[in-house]
């Protein structure tokens, strides 16, 4: 997990007719103390056009937690052309000596028509889940508030501390809104079922979702959506869930999906990843319905062990990419699609681009 800490936009400038080539533009380099460190997830603009994002690391001189910290930032774009952007802190994480904070964000933020943003942290909260013998609590989901006056302070809130059992641990990557104002997102680890990576953290991860108060003031609820039980049906899912028309949610999962195959499972966990689909319950307090629509496979060939979720396409096509697997002598992931046939009840994969860290870069499709 070898990221480069910076933040940048890409200015597409033709060059022909048949060619183009991206122009990289550095818009704000981050120096771990106190603007924070290694970047997470995506940004989000708001209608003025600012960024803003989460930080895993850095922000506080004094984090002392063996988990992170990391901080919430808004990036301003300058006044004048040419000048730099600004960089904001609006929250840094502090876990240690505070249990209604959280610790360590490994996912970006989402933005709701108020100007607020909501995200998750890896650890914090009031959970009791340990790591090597130290309490890092069991995860969060958080809002930032803007103030009510110009130039005033940001406030954090957290709205729900994962409690490490048939809830979840460890939540990864961006929440997705739904249109009723819920939140949806995962977890790779908790849910209560399987032994994915004890004695480290326990069970296989979960979907969830949290709802908002029904009063003002009132607390935010969670619901686990789906369980996973590390064997065909996966392990360790991504977060950055998507929507189809009829409300079903589509994502991957690291870990799982056949349980002879180990791709970069080591002993911990079995199975090349999958991609699933998670049917709405159809009635009050039952559970939604998982279908699994690929599972990658040992030999790799077309990608192994999707790191973040996917996107939806043309004609109801899925695309996503894979961290592993490929061709080629030291093959370093894929971009693959998804397409529903036979009324969706089987799909069909096709690898639209192999990552080759030995040779150059193959195209394998082109649009």
């Amino acid at each position: 997990m070898n990221r480069i800490a910076v933040l940048f936009i890409a200015v597409f400038a033709l060059v022909s007719v048949a060619s183009a080539e991206w122009k990289e533009k550095v818009l704000y380099s981050f120096q771990g103390i106190p603007d924070g460190a290694y970047p997470a997830g995506g940004v989000v603009f708001d209608q003025a056009g600012n960024l803003y994002g989460a930080t895993t690391y850095g922000g506080a001189k004094d984090c002392i937690s063996i988990t992170q910290c990391g901080t919430v930032y808004q990036l301003t774009p300058p006044a004048k052309q040419g000048d730099p952007w600004k960089e904001t802190v609006l929250h840094i994480f502090r876990f240690v000596g505070n249990q209604n904070d959280g610790d360590g964000p490994v996912g970006g933020v989402t933005l709701d028509t108020s100007g607020n943003l909501y995200g998750t942290t890896a650890y914090g909260g009031t959970g009791n889940c340990q790591l090597f013998g130290s309490r890092v609590g069991c995860g969060t989901v958080y809002e930032v508030t803007p103030p009510k006056k110009k130039g005033g302070k940001w406030t954090e809130k957290v709205l729900y501390s994962f409690q490490g059992g048939t809830d979840g641990y460890f939540p990864w990557d961006d929440l997705t809104w739904d249109s009723a104002g819920n939140l949806y997102g995962a977890t790779q680890f908790g849910g209560g079922y399987g032994s994915c990576d004890a004695p480290y953290y326990q069970y296989c991860g979960t979907i969830f979702e949290i709802s908002p108060p029904t009063v003002k003031g009132g607390n935010w609820k969670e619901q686990v959506l789906y369980a996973f039980k590390s064997g065909k049906d996966g392990a360790a899912p991504n977060g950055g869930l998507v929507f189809d028309s009829k409300g079903a949610l589509y994502g991957t999962t690291y870990y799982g999906g056949d349980t002879a195959d180990n791709c970069n499972g080591g002993n911990a966990f079995v199975g090349c990843g999958t991609v699933f689909e998670l049917k709405p319950a159809t009635a009050n307090g039952r559970t939604w319905t998982e279908k699994i629509l690929l599972h990658f496979k040992t030999d790799a060939s077309m990608g192994g062990n999707p790191a973040a979720g996917v996107v939806f396409g043309e004609n109801g096509d899925l695309y996503g990419t894979t961290s592993w697997g490929g061709q080629g002598f030291l093959p370093s992931g894929t971009v693959f699609r998804l397409r529903p046939i036979n009324r969706g009840r089987t799909w069909s994969e096709t690898l639209l681009y192999n990552f080759a860290a030995d040779l150059e870069e193959t195209r394998l499709w082109r649009a």
